[in-house]
Protein backbone atom coordinates (compact mmCIF):
# COMPACT_ATOMS: atom_id res chain seq x y z
CA UNK A 1 0.00 0.00 0.00
CA UNK A 2 1.22 3.50 -0.87
CA UNK A 3 1.61 6.44 1.47
CA UNK A 4 -1.62 8.19 2.45
CA UNK A 5 -2.24 11.56 4.14
CA UNK A 6 -5.23 12.57 6.26
CA UNK A 7 -5.48 16.16 7.48
CA UNK A 8 -8.09 18.87 7.83
CA UNK A 9 -9.54 21.81 9.74
CA UNK A 10 -12.54 22.64 11.92
CA UNK A 11 -14.87 25.04 10.04
CA UNK A 12 -15.13 27.61 12.84
CA UNK A 13 -14.15 30.50 10.59
CA UNK A 14 -12.11 31.56 7.59
CA UNK A 15 -8.56 30.24 7.40
CA UNK A 16 -5.70 32.58 8.26
CA UNK A 17 -1.94 32.81 7.78
CA UNK A 18 -1.38 30.54 10.77
CA UNK A 19 -3.31 27.79 8.98
CA UNK A 20 -1.52 28.52 5.72
CA UNK A 21 2.05 28.47 6.97
CA UNK A 22 1.37 25.71 9.50
CA UNK A 23 -0.32 23.21 7.20
CA UNK A 24 -2.11 24.47 4.09
CA UNK A 25 0.98 25.51 2.11
CA UNK A 26 2.59 22.18 2.92
CA UNK A 27 -0.51 20.29 1.75
CA UNK A 28 -0.29 21.96 -1.64
CA UNK A 29 3.40 21.05 -1.89
CA UNK A 30 2.67 17.46 -0.91
CA UNK A 31 -0.15 17.07 -3.45
CA UNK A 32 2.25 18.17 -6.18
CA UNK A 33 5.19 16.07 -4.97
CA UNK A 34 3.89 12.72 -6.21
CA UNK A 35 5.12 11.21 -2.94
CA UNK A 36 1.67 10.17 -1.73
CA UNK A 37 -0.78 7.81 -3.34
CA UNK A 38 -3.80 9.51 -1.76
CA UNK A 39 -4.44 12.71 0.18
CA UNK A 40 -7.66 13.23 2.13
CA UNK A 41 -8.53 16.75 3.33
CA UNK A 42 -11.37 16.80 5.86
CA UNK A 43 -13.62 19.70 6.82
CA UNK A 44 -14.24 18.58 10.41
CA UNK A 45 -17.74 19.95 10.96
CA UNK A 46 -18.82 17.14 13.32
CA UNK A 47 -15.87 17.84 15.58
CA UNK A 48 -16.54 21.59 15.45
CA UNK A 49 -20.08 20.97 16.67
CA UNK A 50 -18.80 19.39 19.89
CA UNK A 51 -18.13 22.85 21.31
CA UNK A 52 -20.47 24.83 19.07
CA UNK A 53 -23.66 22.84 19.63
CA UNK A 54 -25.54 26.03 20.49
CA UNK A 55 -24.52 27.67 17.22
CA UNK A 56 -24.71 25.10 14.41
CA UNK A 57 -25.40 27.83 11.84
CA UNK A 58 -21.87 29.16 12.40
CA UNK A 59 -20.45 25.79 11.32
CA UNK A 60 -22.90 25.47 8.42
CA UNK A 61 -21.89 28.87 7.02
CA UNK A 62 -18.16 28.33 7.45
CA UNK A 63 -17.96 25.08 5.51
CA UNK A 64 -18.05 26.96 2.22
CA UNK A 65 -15.52 29.50 3.53
CA UNK A 66 -13.03 26.76 4.38
CA UNK A 67 -13.64 25.02 1.05
CA UNK A 68 -12.96 28.27 -0.80
CA UNK A 69 -9.78 28.80 1.21
CA UNK A 70 -8.62 25.28 0.36
CA UNK A 71 -9.22 25.71 -3.35
CA UNK A 72 -7.85 29.25 -3.55
CA UNK A 73 -4.67 28.17 -1.74
CA UNK A 74 -4.06 25.67 -4.53
CA UNK A 75 -5.54 22.36 -3.40
CA UNK A 76 -6.61 20.52 -6.54
CA UNK A 77 -9.73 18.29 -6.30
CA UNK A 78 -8.24 16.19 -9.09
CA UNK A 79 -5.29 15.36 -6.85
CA UNK A 80 -6.80 15.37 -3.35
CA UNK A 81 -10.13 14.31 -1.85
CA UNK A 82 -11.84 17.18 -0.02
CA UNK A 83 -14.78 15.98 2.06
CA UNK A 84 -17.11 16.93 4.91
CA UNK A 85 -16.70 14.84 8.06
CA UNK A 86 -20.42 14.54 8.92
CA UNK A 87 -21.16 13.12 5.49
CA UNK A 88 -19.10 10.01 6.29
CA UNK A 89 -21.15 8.26 9.01
CA UNK A 90 -18.78 5.30 9.05
CA UNK A 91 -16.45 7.50 11.11
CA UNK A 92 -18.97 7.55 13.97
CA UNK A 93 -19.23 3.78 14.07
CA UNK A 94 -15.47 3.35 14.12
CA UNK A 95 -15.17 5.85 16.97
CA UNK A 96 -17.83 3.94 18.93
CA UNK A 97 -15.78 0.73 18.75
CA UNK A 98 -12.53 2.53 19.63
CA UNK A 99 -14.12 4.00 22.78
CA UNK A 100 -13.87 0.56 24.35
CA UNK A 101 -10.10 0.62 23.92
CA UNK A 102 -9.44 3.87 25.80
CA UNK A 103 -10.00 4.65 29.48
CA UNK A 104 -11.42 7.89 30.85
CA UNK A 105 -8.23 8.31 32.83
CA UNK A 106 -6.11 8.11 29.66
CA UNK A 107 -8.19 10.82 28.01
CA UNK A 108 -7.84 13.01 31.10
CA UNK A 109 -4.06 12.71 30.87
CA UNK A 110 -3.93 13.86 27.25
CA UNK A 111 -2.24 17.29 27.48
CA UNK A 112 -3.91 18.61 24.33
CA UNK A 113 -7.36 17.71 25.67
CA UNK A 114 -6.57 19.36 29.01
CA UNK A 115 -5.29 22.49 27.29
CA UNK A 116 -8.29 22.76 24.97
CA UNK A 117 -10.75 22.28 27.86
CA UNK A 118 -9.09 25.15 29.72
CA UNK A 119 -8.94 27.31 26.60
CA UNK A 120 -12.68 27.00 26.06
CA UNK A 121 -13.55 27.55 29.70
CA UNK A 122 -15.12 24.13 30.26
CA UNK A 123 -15.21 22.52 33.67
CA UNK A 124 -12.67 19.78 34.29
CA UNK A 125 -14.69 18.41 37.20
CA UNK A 126 -18.29 18.20 38.42
CA UNK A 127 -20.50 21.05 37.26
CA UNK A 128 -21.77 21.53 40.85
CA UNK A 129 -18.22 22.34 41.90
CA UNK A 130 -17.67 24.72 39.00
CA UNK A 131 -20.72 26.97 39.06
CA UNK A 132 -19.22 29.47 36.65
CA UNK A 133 -18.19 26.92 34.03
CA UNK A 134 -20.08 24.70 31.64
CA UNK A 135 -19.40 21.00 31.77
CA UNK A 136 -17.18 19.54 29.06
CA UNK A 137 -19.27 17.99 26.26
CA UNK A 138 -18.59 14.26 25.96
CA UNK A 139 -17.97 14.62 22.23
CA UNK A 140 -15.31 17.24 22.88
CA UNK A 141 -13.71 15.18 25.64
CA UNK A 142 -13.46 12.13 23.37
CA UNK A 143 -11.97 14.06 20.44
CA UNK A 144 -8.76 11.95 20.42
CA UNK A 145 -10.92 8.87 19.78
CA UNK A 146 -12.81 10.63 17.00
CA UNK A 147 -9.51 11.73 15.49
CA UNK A 148 -8.24 8.14 15.61
CA UNK A 149 -11.35 7.13 13.69
CA UNK A 150 -10.71 9.80 11.05
CA UNK A 151 -7.08 8.81 10.61
CA UNK A 152 -7.54 5.04 10.53
CA UNK A 153 -10.65 5.09 8.34
CA UNK A 154 -8.53 6.28 5.42
CA UNK A 155 -5.53 4.10 6.31
CA UNK A 156 -3.43 7.23 6.69
CA UNK A 157 0.28 6.59 6.96
CA UNK A 158 1.10 10.27 7.52
CA UNK A 159 -0.66 13.03 9.46
CA UNK A 160 0.74 16.59 9.09
CA UNK A 161 0.23 18.39 12.41
CA UNK A 162 1.60 21.16 14.59
CA UNK A 163 3.66 20.28 17.66
CA UNK A 164 0.66 20.90 19.94
CA UNK A 165 -1.17 18.01 18.26
CA UNK A 166 1.55 15.44 18.89
CA UNK A 167 -0.25 13.94 21.94
CA UNK A 168 -3.33 13.34 19.78
CA UNK A 169 -1.38 11.36 17.20
CA UNK A 170 0.31 9.40 19.97
CA UNK A 171 -3.11 8.43 21.30
CA UNK A 172 -4.18 7.31 17.83
CA UNK A 173 -1.10 5.12 17.67
CA UNK A 174 -2.04 3.61 21.06
CA UNK A 175 -5.56 2.84 19.82
CA UNK A 176 -4.20 1.21 16.67
CA UNK A 177 -1.77 -0.89 18.71
CA UNK A 178 -4.49 -1.97 21.13
CA UNK A 179 -6.93 -2.86 18.35
CA UNK A 180 -4.36 -4.84 16.39
CA UNK A 181 -3.24 -6.65 19.54
CA UNK A 182 -6.78 -7.65 20.52
CA UNK A 183 -8.32 -8.34 17.11
CA UNK A 184 -5.39 -8.98 14.79
CA UNK A 185 -3.46 -6.79 12.36
CA UNK A 186 -6.11 -4.58 10.76
CA UNK A 187 -5.35 -0.88 11.19
CA UNK A 188 -2.45 1.19 9.84
CA UNK A 189 -0.17 2.95 12.35
CA UNK A 190 0.23 6.61 11.34
CA UNK A 191 3.35 8.75 11.54
CA UNK A 192 3.35 12.45 12.40
CA UNK A 193 4.75 15.06 10.02
CA UNK A 194 5.75 18.41 11.58
CA UNK A 195 6.39 21.64 9.64
CA UNK A 196 10.01 21.88 8.54
CA UNK A 197 10.30 25.62 9.26
CA UNK A 198 10.45 26.20 13.03
CA UNK A 199 8.71 29.58 12.65
CA UNK A 200 5.74 27.74 11.17
CA UNK A 201 5.11 25.57 14.23
CA UNK A 202 3.01 28.25 15.93
CA UNK A 203 2.66 31.57 14.12
CA UNK A 204 1.85 34.34 16.63
CA UNK A 205 -1.02 36.77 16.19
CA UNK A 206 -0.43 40.28 14.87
CA UNK A 207 -0.63 41.52 18.46
CA UNK A 208 2.24 39.32 19.58
CA UNK A 209 0.01 36.80 21.37
CA UNK A 210 1.24 33.22 21.35
CA UNK A 211 -1.09 32.08 18.60
CA UNK A 212 -3.27 33.47 15.83
CA UNK A 213 -6.84 33.13 17.01
CA UNK A 214 -10.14 34.18 15.52
CA UNK A 215 -11.48 34.89 19.01
CA UNK A 216 -8.60 37.28 19.75
CA UNK A 217 -9.06 39.19 16.50
CA UNK A 218 -5.35 38.99 15.71
CA UNK A 219 -5.52 37.12 12.39
CA UNK A 220 -4.58 37.91 8.83
CA UNK A 221 -7.05 35.90 6.76
CA UNK A 222 -6.30 34.39 3.36
CA UNK A 223 -9.42 36.12 2.06
CA UNK A 224 -8.49 39.58 3.42
CA UNK A 225 -8.22 42.39 0.88
CA UNK A 226 -4.79 43.84 0.09
CA UNK A 227 -5.65 46.96 2.08
CA UNK A 228 -6.79 44.96 5.12
CA UNK A 229 -3.54 43.00 5.05
CA UNK A 230 -1.50 46.21 4.83
CA UNK A 231 -3.32 47.79 7.78
CA UNK A 232 -2.86 44.71 9.95
CA UNK A 233 0.85 44.51 9.16
CA UNK A 234 1.45 48.18 9.87
CA UNK A 235 -0.19 47.81 13.28
CA UNK A 236 1.82 44.69 14.18
CA UNK A 237 3.48 44.26 17.54
CA UNK A 238 7.27 44.72 17.40
CA UNK A 239 9.79 45.64 20.12
CA UNK A 240 8.12 48.05 22.59
CA UNK A 241 11.54 49.44 23.56
CA UNK A 242 12.48 50.24 19.96
CA UNK A 243 11.07 53.76 20.18
CA UNK A 244 13.52 55.69 18.00
CA UNK A 245 15.07 54.55 14.74
CA UNK A 246 18.57 54.70 16.23
CA UNK A 247 17.62 52.48 19.18
CA UNK A 248 18.85 48.87 19.12
CA UNK A 249 15.95 46.53 18.32
CA UNK A 250 15.03 43.16 19.78
CA UNK A 251 14.43 40.25 17.40
CA UNK A 252 13.24 37.74 19.97
CA UNK A 253 9.47 38.02 20.42
CA UNK A 254 9.22 40.59 17.63
CA UNK A 255 6.20 39.50 15.58
CA UNK A 256 7.36 41.14 12.35
CA UNK A 257 10.60 39.17 12.34
CA UNK A 258 8.81 35.97 13.28
CA UNK A 259 6.67 36.47 10.16
CA UNK A 260 9.76 37.20 8.07
CA UNK A 261 11.29 33.92 9.30
CA UNK A 262 8.13 32.13 8.18
CA UNK A 263 7.48 33.82 4.83
CA UNK A 264 10.75 35.28 3.52
CA UNK A 265 11.91 33.54 0.32
CA UNK A 266 15.44 33.36 -1.16
CA UNK A 267 14.55 35.98 -3.78
CA UNK A 268 12.52 38.27 -1.49
CA UNK A 269 15.34 40.77 -0.97
CA UNK A 270 16.27 40.90 -4.63
CA UNK A 271 12.65 41.69 -5.49
CA UNK A 272 11.62 43.98 -2.65
CA UNK A 273 14.67 45.28 -0.75
CA UNK A 274 17.94 44.84 -2.67
CA UNK A 275 19.74 47.00 -0.11
CA UNK A 276 20.11 43.82 1.97
CA UNK A 277 21.50 40.49 0.73
CA UNK A 278 19.55 38.33 3.18
CA UNK A 279 17.47 38.21 6.36
CA UNK A 280 20.45 37.72 8.68
CA UNK A 281 21.99 41.01 7.57
CA UNK A 282 18.66 42.78 8.01
CA UNK A 283 18.34 41.38 11.53
CA UNK A 284 21.87 42.50 12.42
CA UNK A 285 21.11 46.07 11.29
CA UNK A 286 17.88 46.15 13.31
CA UNK A 287 19.63 44.80 16.41
CA UNK A 288 22.43 47.38 16.37
CA UNK A 289 20.03 50.25 15.70
CA UNK A 290 19.42 52.61 12.79
CA UNK A 291 16.53 50.73 11.18
CA UNK A 292 12.89 51.70 11.78
CA UNK A 293 9.95 49.36 12.21
CA UNK A 294 7.98 50.99 9.40
CA UNK A 295 10.53 50.00 6.76
CA UNK A 296 10.63 46.43 7.99
CA UNK A 297 6.84 46.25 8.03
CA UNK A 298 6.66 47.57 4.47
CA UNK A 299 9.06 44.83 3.42
CA UNK A 300 6.91 42.19 5.12
CA UNK A 301 3.83 43.65 3.45
CA UNK A 302 5.46 43.34 0.01
CA UNK A 303 6.30 39.68 0.68
CA UNK A 304 2.82 38.78 1.94
CA UNK A 305 0.99 40.64 -0.81
CA UNK A 306 3.03 38.79 -3.44
CA UNK A 307 2.10 35.49 -1.81
CA UNK A 308 -1.57 36.29 -1.20
CA UNK A 309 -2.50 37.91 -4.51
CA UNK A 310 -2.73 34.63 -6.51
CA UNK A 311 -4.80 33.16 -3.67
CA UNK A 312 -7.19 36.12 -3.78
CA UNK A 313 -7.54 35.83 -7.55
CA UNK A 314 -8.30 32.09 -7.45
CA UNK A 315 -10.88 32.69 -4.73
CA UNK A 316 -12.68 35.26 -6.90
CA UNK A 317 -12.99 32.67 -9.66
CA UNK A 318 -14.34 29.95 -7.38
CA UNK A 319 -16.80 32.40 -5.80
CA UNK A 320 -18.41 32.75 -9.24
CA UNK A 321 -19.47 29.07 -9.14
CA UNK A 322 -20.55 28.15 -5.60
CA UNK A 323 -22.71 25.21 -6.81
CA UNK A 324 -19.54 23.86 -8.42
CA UNK A 325 -17.69 24.09 -5.10
CA UNK A 326 -20.48 22.15 -3.36
CA UNK A 327 -20.29 19.53 -6.11
CA UNK A 328 -16.55 19.11 -5.37
CA UNK A 329 -17.44 18.55 -1.71
CA UNK A 330 -20.23 16.12 -2.59
CA UNK A 331 -18.01 14.00 -4.84
CA UNK A 332 -15.20 14.06 -2.31
CA UNK A 333 -17.54 12.97 0.48
CA UNK A 334 -18.88 10.07 -1.61
CA UNK A 335 -15.36 8.85 -2.34
CA UNK A 336 -14.41 9.24 1.34
CA UNK A 337 -17.41 7.11 2.32
CA UNK A 338 -16.30 4.32 0.00
CA UNK A 339 -12.84 4.21 1.53
CA UNK A 340 -14.11 4.47 5.11
CA UNK A 341 -16.71 1.75 4.47
CA UNK A 342 -13.95 -0.59 3.30
CA UNK A 343 -11.99 -0.01 6.51
CA UNK A 344 -15.13 -0.41 8.63
CA UNK A 345 -15.82 -3.75 6.94
CA UNK A 346 -12.30 -4.91 7.87
CA UNK A 347 -12.83 -3.74 11.45
CA UNK A 348 -16.17 -5.55 11.74
CA UNK A 349 -14.62 -8.69 10.31
CA UNK A 350 -11.69 -8.53 12.74
CA UNK A 351 -14.08 -8.00 15.68
CA UNK A 352 -16.25 -10.86 14.38
CA UNK A 353 -19.41 -8.75 14.28
CA UNK A 354 -19.98 -9.18 10.54
CA UNK A 355 -22.66 -11.75 11.34
CA UNK A 356 -24.53 -11.80 8.04
CA UNK A 357 -21.35 -12.09 5.97
CA UNK A 358 -19.81 -14.81 8.14
CA UNK A 359 -20.69 -17.97 6.20
CA UNK A 360 -18.61 -20.10 8.59
CA UNK A 361 -20.59 -18.87 11.62
CA UNK A 362 -23.91 -19.55 9.90
CA UNK A 363 -22.74 -23.02 8.82
CA UNK A 364 -21.52 -23.80 12.35
CA UNK A 365 -24.86 -22.88 13.87
CA UNK A 366 -26.70 -24.75 11.15
CA UNK A 367 -24.80 -27.93 12.05
CA UNK A 368 -25.23 -27.34 15.77
CA UNK A 369 -28.98 -26.97 15.67
CA UNK A 370 -29.41 -29.70 13.05
CA UNK A 371 -27.68 -32.10 15.46
CA UNK A 372 -29.93 -30.86 18.22
CA UNK A 373 -33.02 -31.73 16.16
CA UNK A 374 -31.73 -35.27 15.65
Amino acid sequence: MGKVILTGDRPTGRLHLGHYVGSLKRRVELQNSGEFEKIFIMIADAQALTDNADNPEKIRQNIIEVALDYLSAGLDPEKVTIFIQSQVPELCELAFYYMNLVSVQRLQRNPTVKQEIQLRGFSDGDEDENQNKKGTPVGFFTYPISQASDITAFRATTVPVGADQAPMIEQTREIVHKFNTVYGETLVTPEMKLPENAACLRLPGTDGKAKMSKSLGNCIYLSDSAEDVRKKIMSMYTDPNHIRVEDPGQIEGNTVFTYLDAFCQPDSFEKHWPEYPNLDVLKEHYQRGGLGDVKVKKFLNAILQEMLEPIRQRRKEYEKDIPGVYEILRKGSLHAREVAASTLADVRRAMKIDYFDDAELIAEHTRKFAEGVK
